[in-house]
């Protein structure tokens, strides 16, 4: 087909299109006063007009009103395709033109039920942009009437302007409930009259609109604005499922519509999700929808049953069963959209639907690569051992005709793969060599090498051979990021190889051949090798590769080389080769604007000392890295964690989980304390719960948290509030909190209310208390009793009553422990660190564990009660009777606190715990073991 947007250049000639812009339509506009109307001309300039807009044209004001009325004078053509143009230039204009409230009395003149039907429709869509909230009353018994009009192209014009006026005026359409609900039932008409099209012809041929629609498509529009009216009223929305789903998909159902039925789906989902009771009607009403006539409502409660929440397998089988089903439809959209639902449900359940294996790998030939791609990616979760060589050879064979999101897909699911099938890594890998070869673009590749980069971390087996392949990658890489990154990862894990002088060679090629940033990163790659390896040949071999380096014509290469040759001949390369830590960025950040900003600490100097330091692992995971976690997730539940051992010696399954708190959330939570003047004298943050403590369950009235925050001499207790009943609102909401002891050093120096909780809409209440012996770090039990006033409310507008009454409500206790005073905080050595620290304040505790069952339920409970961060993966016991693991914190105050946890499991005894703390003051090292003792 020709395009009418740009020359031709096979036909040498110009489109329509290219020979006018805004100014010769303008001037044309005078054709719309010429008398009598040539309908013709009319058209044509509008077409013009509706083109300019649809390129993203602007009309400036006074352009667009002096058009907009030029072309309300068409309306006194009885031209039926000239009308239907003039309906769709006004409704664009409306937007911009002043006085369009003008042209309501024609508009309302062609809403009366006399004319023409096209006429009817057209006018109730152009009134719906023109009309505003104070307009609509006036309008409103027209719409009511259109409404539940016979004809549905009228019903459906009225319905679809209702739900979009709703945003503007909802007191007004909330009482055209009864108008749409009678649409829903209205009965279907008599299909004999044959359908109207709207043609559109160049002459003034008489058309008559009697013909009734029988695609029941108001019944769609309407019950989504019943469902727009009443879903602020959790009931009314449940009962709205159950009428309608009553005989669903059986004669005599009153939904007719299959839009209409996936809708009632969609919203009977809703209600399950906001009301768990009602899962098991949902799931049965669910199961029903199975067996309809139309494949789309089929296809909608299949998916809806594979999205369910904590489903089992058995649950999940009828869902599956449809799903197989539709897989051998003669229908490409249908097919399409099943092999996409089972694999979003592979994911998570990929036993679920190993079933439909046989019928995938028929699909993986499809002629429609979209769905042969689902189909080898769903395999590739579902698969088994056995198969995995054939998938390989029969992905190979389309990889070329996919297109890069395709090709990219594939590969993320061969890299989560070799998690599964560890055995099978060679041929994993030849599969990524090979998909290297192939053109694709930098997403493609950087997927590629990311998945060799898990065979490296978790396959420790496959480690040589992925290397080599990452060596080839960059000898022939047209991209400098992913050769840095290669470098980077040869540079940490070639040394730790049996013959690291192998992959030497392909990184001083990359300082010859590359541009700076590359051979910048080969510098650093041949300096860990220096400083990694013991042979002294290769450190020799190291210092005259980066001597050579020293000539090179870019500063910072040759500024790398001289530190690193001194690092190696100085031997100092704890702090710049082998430190795998960094600062807490976002932590950091914070504490230099505290210290900015403040003047009384202008005096001293910034103390570094206190801000947490992370491991490179740690920042790539807080800037998004998917790593062994996304990996697993993408494979499904089948996946266990590795351990090994029996469950006799306490080695247990899950491992020990981090108290760290997330660094970002915490820079969110301090920003958000900033913003209180009540805490502005508080001074720095020191340190934020890791996780929310849930003081109700979810499913009361009132649904509360706490998280704790700690200053230096104060202690900030946030309490975030959600109202859940929608026919009352909660104001000047306060929590009272009184501790067990009375003689703990805490008075209470703020409170503030949450001033007004609607339904749904959390709220925040503060309770701050000051430590008024600060060499006492107090431990205590708070009862917590929410006090507030209550007023009734309109559940569908959420307005309060004038009057309300005082009332109670009783939540669970929070606690104040000496692991809310201790920041986790890594460090890359643990045994320097300890070394460092020395005998002076060591103190050392031999301790029965009787409450804990196991070793690694010990380490949960140690790295709770302490509030440290577990170093070097020694939280996860690796299955043994004996086990030491580390931890690291900052106590209040910059301390410095290290702790090692030797423990032993036996069945008749259980856990016996010799617990040594050492930290720069005496003091503290007493408070920790307290904590456990």
């Amino acid at each position: 087909m020709m395009s009418y947007s740009k020359r031709d250049e096979d036909s040498g000639r110009i489109g329509y299109h290219h020979y006018f812009d805004k100014t010769t339509v303008l001037q044309e506009a005078r054709v719309f006063n010429e008398s009598p109307i040539n309908a013709r001309k009319c058209r044509a300039l509008l077409t013009k007009i509706l083109y300019l807009i649809s390129l993203g044209e602007t009309f400036g004001t006074t352009e667009a009103t002096e058009l907009f009325f030029s072309v309300t004078k068409l309306f006194q053509s009885k031209d039926s395709a000239l009308r239907q143009m003039v309906y769709l230039v006004i409704k664009e204009l409306s937007t911009v033109a002043e006085d369009v409230i003008m042209v309501t009395s024609s508009l309302m003149k062609d809403m009366q039920p006399t004319s023409e039907v096209m006429y009817r429709a057209n006018a109730i869509r152009v009134l719906r942009k023109i009309t505003d909230a104070s307009m609509l009353q006036g309008l409103e018994r027209f719409l009511k009437a259109a409404i539940v009009d016979k004809n549905a192209k009228v019903s459906s014009a009225a319905l679809v302007s209702s739900y979009h006026l709703y945003g503007i005026a909802r007191e007004v359409v909330k009482r055209w409930a009864n108008e749409a609900q009678e649409a829903i039932n209205a009965k279907p008409q008599s299909a004999v009259s044959a359908a109207t099209s709207y043609v559109t012809s160049f002459g003034n041929v008489p058309q008559t609109y009697t013909a009734v629609s029988t695609s029941n498509i108001v019944q769609y529009h309407a019950l989504g604005l019943l469902y727009a009216i009443r879903q602020k009223d959790r009931m009314a929305v449940s009962k709205l499922v159950q009428n309608y789903a009553a005989k669903s998909g059986m004669s005599g159902s009153v939904l007719r519509s299959p839009f209409a039925q996936c809708l009632l789906v969609r919203y009977a989902c809703k209600v399950m999700e906001e009301d768990p009771s009602s899962t098991r009607a949902v799931y049965e009403l669910l199961e029903g929808w199975l067996r309809h006539k139309s494949d789309m409502v089929s296809l909608e409660a299949a998916k809806a049953i594979c999205e369910m929440k904590d489903a089992t397998v058995k649950e999940l089988f009828p869902a599956v069963t449809t799903l197989q089903n539709f897989l051998s439809s003669g229908k490409p959209s249908i097919k399409f959209a099943a092999i996409r639902a089972l694999n979003k449900l592979a994911m998570t359940q990929p036993t679920a639907v190993a079933p439909c294996n046989i019928d995938m790998e028929n699909m993986i030939t499809d002629q429609n690569r979209s769905i042969s791609t689902f189909a080898i990616t769903t395999l590739l979760k579902t698969g088994n051992e056995a198969s995995v060589e054939r998938l390989m050879k029969q992905i190979s064979g389309f990889m070329s005709e996919i297109t890069d999101e395709s090709k990219v897909l594939v590969v993320e699911a061969v890299g989560s793969l070799c998690i599964k099938f560890p055995a099978k890594h060679h041929v994993m890998l030849s599969f990524l060599s090979g998909a290297l070869r192939d053109d694709g673009g930098y997403d493609f590749k950087r997927a590629v090498v990311e998945a060799i980069f898990n065979f490296v971390k978790y396959i420790p087996e496959s480690k040589e051979a992925a290397l080599s392949h990452l060596c080839e990658i960059i000898e022939d890489c047209e991209y400098s990021k992913l050769s840095v990154k290669i470098l980077h990862l040869l540079g940490v894990e070639g040394p730790r190889c049996p013959q690291p002088t192998k992959y030497i060679r392909y990184i001083y090629n990359r300082v010859i051949l590359e541009n700076a940033v590359v051979r910048g990163a080969a510098v650093s790659a041949l300096a860990k090798f220096g400083v990694n390896v013991e042979d002294e040949a290769v450190k020799q071999s190291v210092k005259v590769l980066l001597s050579r380096c020293l000539d090179d014509a870019d500063d910072e290469v040759r500024d790398r080389a001289t530190m690193y040759l001194n690092v190696i001949k100085t031997g100092d390369e704890q702090g710049y080769v082998k430190d795998d830590s960094t600062y807490a960025l976002a932590y950091l950040e914070r504490q230099l604007l505290n210290y900015v900003s403040n003047p009384e600490l202008a005096d001293a100097p910034f103390d570094l000392s206190a801000v947490p330091k992370i491991s490179r692992q740690e920042e790539q995971e807080s800037r998004g890295a998917h790593e062994q976690a996304g990996a697993i997730q993408s494979l499904g539940s089948s996946i266990a964690p590795p351990h090994s051992g029996s469950a006799s010696n306490g080695a247990g399954a899950r491992p020990a989980v981090s108290t760290t708190p997330s660094l970002d959330q915490q820079a969110v939570y301090a920003q958000a304390l900033a913003e209180v003047s009540e805490f502005a004298s508080f001074g720095p943050l020191f340190k934020s719960t890791a996780k929310p403590v849930e003081l109700t369950e979810s499913e009361t009235e009132y649904v509360v948290t706490c998280v704790k925050h700690v200053f230096a001499h104060h202690v900030v207790f946030q309490f975030n509030i959600k109202n859940t009943l929608n026919d009352s609102v909660l104001e000047d909401v306060n929590v009272l909190m009184t501790p067990d002891n009375d003689e703990v050093s805490l008075v209470e120096r703020v409170l503030i209310p949450a001033p007004q909780l609607v339904y749904d809409v959390p709220g925040v209440a503060y309770v701050a208390f000051e430590r008024t012996i600060l060499e006492e770090y107090p431990e205590c039990t708070f009862t917590n009793e929410l006090k507030f006033i209550v007023k009734d409310c309109d559940p569908q507008t959420g307005e309060p009553d004038e009057e309300g009454f005082e009332d109670d409500y009783q939540v669970e206790e929070v606690s104040l422990a000496i692991a809310d005073f201790v920041l986790p905080s890594y460090i890359p050595s643990f045994n320097k660190a300890w070394e460092e620290l020395g005998i002076d304040y060591e103190v050392v505790e031999t301790l029965a564990l009787t409450t804990s069952p196991g070793l690694q339920d010990a380490c949960r409970d140690l790295i709770a009660l302490l509030g440290m961060q577990a170093l070097e993966n020694t939280g996860t016991v690796q299955g043994s009777n004996v086990h030491t693991m580390t931890l690291s914190g900052i106590f209040i105050g910059g301390i410095r606190v290290l702790a090692r946890c030797r423990m032993t499991y036996d069945s008749a005894t259980g856990v016996t715990l010799q617990l040594a703390i050492r930290s720069a003051n005496e003091e503290v090292s007493q408070i920790l073991i307290g904590a456990i003792a």
